[in-house]
């Protein structure tokens, strides 16, 4: 038997607002809230095909280069049209050394965090 990957916990000095972000971002809803952290997830919610995102307060997120970093790719529009749509929502473009040739953009959300939007669409889940 192997693992499941079933969530994702992100540090974040504004959970509320970041879990929005991110909602938005996805098409989550959120699921729940406990001890001043929010869950967000597809409708099926956790243990679905999906993993869920939960949004921890920290007084101080952890300083540096982030270790690891979302992927995401759209559903039902070309790259640029998300990419439109991100920015739109709060994303920020994010330069981490890229040549623009690249087929991604590096973005990151409102609280700095890179994620990156590929160019490739995939079905929606």
């Amino acid at each position: 038997m192997a693992c499941r990957f079933s969530e994702l916990v992100v540090d974040s000095r504004d959970p509320e607002a970041l879990a929005a972000f991110w909602a938005a971002v996805l098409d989550y809803r959120v699921l729940g809230r406990e001890d001043g952290e929010v869950e967000i997830g597809p409708d099926v919610g956790f243990g679905g095909a999906a993993p869920t995102l939960v949004f921890a307060p920290v007084a101080d997120p952890t300083p540096g280069k982030v270790r690891l970093h979302i992927d995401l790719n759209a559903t039902d529009r070309d790259q640029e049209k998300e990419l439109g749509r991100l920015l739109g929502l709060g994303a920020t473009r994010a330069d981490v050394g890229q040549t623009g040739d690249e087929g991604w953009h590096v973005l990151a959300d409102p609280e700095g965090n890179q994620f990156c939007l590929l160019e490739q669409r995939l079905d929606p889940l």
